[in-house]
């Protein structure tokens, strides 16, 4: 059925090509109070037509209307002055700045020509209060915050003064439920005033939920504009990948093991209270919890990447713990780390996919100490193809692919390391639910392998999914571990939750409901 109103955006024949086209003369209208879910696989051209939309990039053909009237916006800045803004999936925020100035970094509140703290104060604290992050200092510093935090800062952020056209990229990659909720409630509000919103996301029941009509796009066309009422999961993803996707997986025959991993009391502050458990040959162990429960955390004292105050780590059958001060003792150990933040700890954004690939074993694609281009090209291609890598070819730089390729990346990086432990945080965040199951299957694979994979994952159904047993972290402990059989999302939820059951009421709210 036909939008009555007028429309506030309109596209038309918009096209992007850099080496070879990204976008096809894609056409569509979005109208006032209209939720307009965009989906597609990774590459598809999903995150480069919001750009375009939001003024950071310069579409190749077509022409654009706001209001009926021309609407060529030559930067963010410009676009978000006429009311359309964007929530990136990549956090456009200041790591050492504060909440507050990150909210309001260009309209500081002034007093005497001195910014008025008080009021920065009190302005930041409505608007975090709005996103379910009251129980937060607003002074502290964003660097301090975990990945969801930060994502829920950003949104913060977009919501402050006029909107008219919200986007919002896979807003919900990093939240927590009560996050969600919290989202979801901001997303009716801003309908019911009649502001416009993209909401763009792989997370196809999401998209059942809070839009009321979806547009796809395959390899840069636009394959369907219709009302989302009509489209169950299976023919989304039809028409995203043009296959249906796996509803199940066969981790085929695996044998688990002696243990390969041997962590004892593995403690850091109140950050994560002192840890046991083994990972064996051939497991794949999950980590639950919500944001803030520590589960990077342990990660990240595993990996060297933060010191541990007590416990140590054992490696296989040896007797003597394991010296890893640091990554570079984790990587000689043979333990690898794939990261949940790829921008700024996972890639050289700026160089090809093949450095990326090839950085954590250069040794052997050099020659005499001098780097072999044809041998690291090789490797590129290898897991390009293995991993299905959307790209040009491995000399295409990282930091123009999108999210999910940039993920798969990294993922190669360590794959070709070939170390025997594998700690994964989050590693189908922000890929499409055609990719997801390539990488469940490569996991699959690297257990029957014999590596042991430690995996951290917010999506309690991935979990489940791929999982021998899952490890249970709330408020910094360690509560319970299931094997498969034993569990279900009701009694994993109520194990992240215990933790806080006591919390006191300044304990953040998303650390207390999800």
């Amino acid at each position: 059925m036909p939008n009555p109103s007028p429309a506030l955006l309109t596209l038309s024949g918009i096209g992007k090509t850099y080496v070879e086209p990204v976008l096809s003369d894609v056409s569509l209208e979005i109208h006032p109070g209209q939720i307009l879910a965009l989906t597609g696989e990774n590459g598809a051209g999903k995150s480069t037509l919001s750009k375009i939309v939001c003024g950071l990039v310069q579409p190749t053909t077509g022409a654009m209307l706001l209001d009926g009237q021309p609407y060529q916006p030559r930067s963010r800045s410009e676009a978000e002055q006429l009311g359309i803004r964007m929530v990136m999936q990549e956090l456009n925020l200041i790591p050492t700045l504060s909440i507050a100035e990150n909210l309001f970094l260009n309209q500081l509140p002034q007093r005497f020509g001195w910014i008025d703290k008080p009021r920065l104060a009190a302005l930041a604290q409505t608007q975090m209060t709005a996103v379910g992050l009251s129980g937060i200092d607003p002074w502290t510093p964003v660097g301090e915050l975990g990945v969801g935090h930060q994502q829920m800062v950003e949104i913060a952020r977009n919501l402050i003064g006029s909107c008219r056209l919200l986007v919002l990229d896979e807003p919900t990659a990093m939240l927590t439920s009560r996050e969600v909720e919290l989202l979801f409630a901001q997303i009716a509000r801003l309908q019911s005033e009649g502001v416009a919103i993209v909401y763009i996301s792989h997370r196809l029941e999401e998209l059942k939920q809070v839009a009321d009509r979806i547009a796809v796009l395959r390899d840069g066309k636009l394959v369907c504009d219709d009302a989302i009422a009509g489209y169950n999961s299976e023919a989304l993803v039809q028409l995203m990948v043009g296959r249906a996707a796996e509803a199940e997986l066969d981790l085929g025959h695996r044998e688990i093991g002696a243990p390969l991993l041997r962590v004892r009391k593995l403690g850091r502050g109140d950050v994560v209270a002192p840890a046991s458990f083994d990972l064996h040959t051939g497991e794949i162990l999950g980590v639950a919890g919500l944001i803030g429960s520590g589960r990077t955390e342990l990660l990240r004292l595993i990996f060297g990447a933060d010191r541990a105050d007590q416990g140590e780590v054992f490696i296989g059958d040896q007797t003597q713990a394991a010296d890893i001060r640091s990554p570079k003792h984790a990587v000689a150990a043979g333990i690898a780390m794939i990261t949940e933040d790829r921008k700024s700890q996972g890639l050289l954004l700026p160089q090809s996919i093949a450095v990326n690939a090839t950085l954590a074993r250069l040794g052997d694609v050099s020659r005499m100490g001098v780097l072999d281009s044809d041998a690291e090209t090789d490797v590129a291609q290898d897991y390009i193809r293995r991993l299905r890598i959307r790209s040009r070819d491995g000399a295409q730089a990282a930091g123009e692919l999108s999210g999910g390729n940039q993920q798969k990346v990294v993922i190669a990086r360590w794959l070709y390391r070939d170390c025997p432990i594998m700690l994964f945080d989050e590693p189908t965040r922000g890929i499409d639910i055609g990719a997801k199951f390539d990488i469940y299957k490569l996991l699959a694979d690297l257990s029957r392998q014999g590596k042991g994979l430690l995996i951290v994952s917010s999506d309690l159904r991935e979990l489940m999914l791929i999982c021998d047993r899952i490890a249970v972290m709330s408020a910094g402990k360690l509560v319970d571990t299931f094997t498969r059989g034993q569990w279900s999302q009701e009694t994993i939820l109520a194990a992240a939750f215990r933790g806080y059951l006591n919390a006191p009421s300044s304990a953040p709210v998303a650390q207390q409901a999800a």
